[in-house]
């Protein structure tokens, strides 16, 4: 049989449902698991008004317990000839065993006796009755509330609970709460309450009554809703999965509508029209072939539609306002050119203690020319970065991105254009937040991933300079994903620049902030920070544990640097070569641990080995630094490999260390300088042979 549990409640938050939903099948799957009670599968649905556990084929009862019990030791409980004495029975009385059953078993104190019970497992719907409260009130929300005078804390309040174990309602008590098999469909669309004979008729009961419970199937529904409304008006629609996701979690049965708006509106940037249909209004655009927007647009209604025409015009007049607002915040800023606006910056802070945005503007121009120069630019990108930088804040004085903050940087860049300012400065300004969130686009422009560097660092000193690290899962500031972002934006742009160079130049900007940390401290903890998000991104993208640690081994600070050692260990780990160098560098580290110093000095060389080593090191240390400076790992390792057959001569036939201390410690002196040398390459004693 199954077993079905529907939590009904007031309208959920859309962002709270899946979470809660995952939740949900976690605890359901725990609480069987610790009470022994067997199932052959758990699905969970959930839709703005309700959360539900469907169990298939749960077990009718739990598993017997068989429980053994310590007792006296062997020795104690039976006499020489095996016979029972009265500590055996007595223990054997308060488990409620017979002597029988007693069995002795060897412990690390000895042999004891031990009791072995077998309790019978109770029903299952004893324990569900006993269990569900536990698993409901288990369920944790952001934003948990009260309602009433009741104790009880959810989501939001609960209005019904359903509770069917086959046929038969499983009866518990949650506050003044009483399950039953009753549930309610969509609001004056589902006539009266509905009635749930057994749990295998729930699904096409809900949609009997205007219900999709199934999450998956009502995304289904919605997407090719959503096109083949766009395909009507001649468009299409582009996907969106977190629009889809929200309106999934929105509505319980989607039906969906195509409206349209003036195409006076287009002549507004796409993103000024994109931003108030799906961030405000949840609705899908539509677009042509071509990739330009239509004068219309999807949306979805909760249940039946008795009259479209009706909620078509109620959704366009809704959407009109938006847009006619829209168009009046861009007139308006349009009167003020964006360079103007830079000097109103003065009066925004920018966090307590690094100034304002102006200061912060001033900065980003700074730290813009500085890699500008490092990464030796064109004058034209040169030119382009450091003007982007200027401008980059200055639409978030403007009404637009005052109404819409989803659209900073982007009407920057509009604004931008419309002043006369070059194309790549205006793309400056519109990449320069990117990327946004985890798989965003990355700045396509040079300029633009310059000014993103600049505005990421910037945020990160700062923060780092006033001790507002992020601990453990808070970061309210978002700097693990900026330093994230530094990291995709440097190895897309091969961008090749000193991350510690950038930080100290990044904390000279600041100039008269009240820092906490001084700038070797924000240096050293911004290195760790960034190594951490280094290792994260290459494991994310496949590669083994141990090749990320070797290649983040010598140093990370420059991080073409350790992407090309990855790359190389990674080419090369299968090969003989890279075997024999491995054992070339382990020969050699384990005894340069011991040295004082890499200072070799040749003329106090005895042994034709150790002369022909330091022969064959000088050639392919010169080598492997030469292909080093270029980032040609892959040969500075095949480079390095050669030593193999010098290094097994060496300690055939010499013996470092000897009692002439002059002699052991040139001996050393070779190893370890070879050693460190090959640490240039990675950390090779961190790979796994």
């Amino acid at each position: 049989m199954d077993f079905l549990l529907e939590i009904g409640t007031e309208e959920l938050p859309a962002r709270f449902v899946e979470p809660a939903l995952n939740q949900l099948e976690e605890l359901g799957r725990e609480m069987l698991t610790e009470n022994r009670i067997g199932f052959e599968g758990i699905e969970t649905y959930g839709t703005p008004r309700r959360l539900a556990l469907y169990i298939v084929k749960i077990e009718e009862s739990q598993a017997d317990l068989v429980e053994e019990v310590k007792g006296p030791p062997w020795r104690a409980a039976f006499d020489e000839a095996g016979r029972p004495t009265k500590a055996a029975h007595g223990f054997a009385r308060s488990q409620g065993v017979s002597v029988a059953d007693l069995v002795v078993q060897e412990t690390p104190a000895g042999e004891y006796v031990f009791a072995r019970k077998r309790i019978p497992g109770r029903p299952t719907r004893e324990v569900l009755r006993e269990q569900l409260p536990r698993l409901i009130t288990g369920l944790s929300f952001p934003k948990p509330m009260r309602w009433g005078d009741r104790e009880l804390k959810f989501a939001r309040p609960i209005r019904w609970l359903l509770s069917l174990l086959g046929e038969e309602v499983v009866d518990f008590a949650l506050d003044d709460l009483k399950p039953g098999r009753i549930t309610h469909g969509v609001r004056f669309f589902a006539e009266g309450p509905i009635v749930i004979p057994r749990p295998q008729e729930y699904l096409e009961k809900m949609r009997c009554a205007f219900v999709i419970a199934d999450q998956a199937a009502r995304k289904k529904m919605i997407w090719e809703g959503a096109q083949a409304e766009a395909a009507r008006a001649g468009g299409k629609v582009l996907p969106n999965e977190e629009l889809l996701e929200e309106i999934t979690h929105l509505v319980e049965y989607p039906t969906p509508l195509c409206g349209s708006f003036s195409p006076r509106f287009l002549r507004l940037p796409p993103e000024a029209i994109i931003t108030p249909m799906q961030e405000h209004q949840r609705y899908f655009p539509v677009w042509n072939e071509q990739g330009s927007l239509l004068p219309k647009f999807v949306f979805f209604c909760n249940g039946p539609v008795r009259d479209p025409d009706l909620v078509r015009e109620g959704n366009e007049k809704v959407l009109r306002a938006r847009l006619q607002d829209a168009e009046f915040f861009y007139e308006e800023d349009l009167k003020t050119p964006l360079a103007a606006r830079v000097e109103k910056l003065k009066s925004i802070v920018f966090l307590e203690g690094l100034g304002t945005i102006y200061d912060k503007a001033a900065r980003l121009v700074a730290l813009s020319r500085y890699l500008g120069s490092a990464l030796k630019l064109t004058e034209k990108q040169r030119a382009a970065a450091e003007r982007g930088a200027f401008l980059a804040k200055a639409d978030l004085v403007t009404s637009m991105v005052y109404e819409f903050p989803e659209l900073q940087g982007i009407m920057g860049a509009e604004y931008a254009g419309a002043g006369g300012e070059k194309k790549d400065v205006c793309q400056a300004i519109r990449e320069h937040y990117r990327p946004r969130f985890a798989g965003d686009a990355l700045p396509k422009t040079k300029p633009g991933a310059v000014v993103a560097l600049a505005d990421k660092i910037d945020n990160l000193v700062g923060c780092f300079g006033l001790g507002l690290e992020p601990t453990g899962s808070q970061d309210p500031y978002a700097l693990r994903r900026q330093a994230l972002g530094i990291c995709h934006i440097t190895l897309a742009h091969k961008f090749d620049f000193s991350l510690a160079d950038l930080v100290a130049q990044a904390y000279q900007a600041y100039r008269e902030a009240a820092f906490k940390a001084s700038r070797a401290a924000v240096q050293a903890s911004l290195g760790d920070f960034f190594r951490a998000r280094l290792r994260n991104l290459f494991l994310d993208q496949g590669y083994s544990y141990d090749l990320v640690e070797a290649a983040l081994g010598p140093t990370h600070d420059r991080l073409l640097a350790v992407r090309a050692r990855l790359e190389a260990l990674v080419d090369l780990r299968e090969t003989p070569a890279f075997e024999a160098l491995l054992t070339a560098y382990t020969r050699a580290a384990n005894l340069a641990r011991h040295a004082a110093h890499d200072n070799v000095n040749p003329g106090l060389f005895t042994e034709e080995e150790e002369q022909e080593l330091y022969r064959a090191w000088e050639k392919i240390k010169k080598d492997v630094r030469r292909f080093v400076r270029k980032y040609d790992f892959k040969q500075a390792l095949l480079a390095g490999a050669l030593l193999v057959e010098p290094i097994d001569s060496f300690f055939s036939g010499v013996m470092v260390m000897v009692d002439d201390r002059a002699l052991r410690e040139n001996r050393l002196a070779l190893l370890k300088d070879i050693a460190a040398t090959l640490e240039e390459l990675g950390d090779l004693g961190k790979i796994v042979r």
